[in-house]
């Protein structure tokens, strides 16, 4: 009977302990910072390039990027298949710092034409 007595004992001593314990912070999101932005984006032709690459959207994720950060943008435009699992491919890119925005999103534009141009002169 002593043994019942110290084994219930104990069984209620540690489901006692091992409640857990509310615990309360304060999480904030106000100090987000990124730092070494890469976008890479692969399309199979021009009205992909029109339609899931708009400056509006590439200016939004820059005004995200503060202070003195490296930035780079990727275009890999997909072409015909060659042979079987190899594919003909066309990459473009842009690096940057976000000091100079104006400058890097100019060259983004560029290199949107010229992907552009790439499907409209391979057909």
């Amino acid at each position: 009977m002593k043994t019942v007595f110290t084994f219930l004992g104990l069984l209620i001593a540690t489901v006692t302990f091992s409640q857990a314990q509310n615990l309360e912070g304060k999480v904030t999101t106000e100090n987000i910072k990124i730092t070494n932005l890469s976008v890479s984006v692969t399309v199979d032709s021009a009205e992909e390039v029109k339609t899931t690459f708009d400056m509006k959207d590439i200016k939004s994720i820059l005004n995200e990027v503060e202070g003195d950060e490296e930035i780079s943008f990727e275009i890999t435009c997909n072409g015909e298949k060659i042979s079987e699992g190899v594919t003909k491919k066309v990459s473009y890119r842009v690096t940057g710092n976000s000091n100079d925005k104006d400058a890097f999103l100019k060259r983004i534009n560029k290199i949107r034409k010229a992907a552009i141009t790439y499907y409209n002169n391979k057909e």
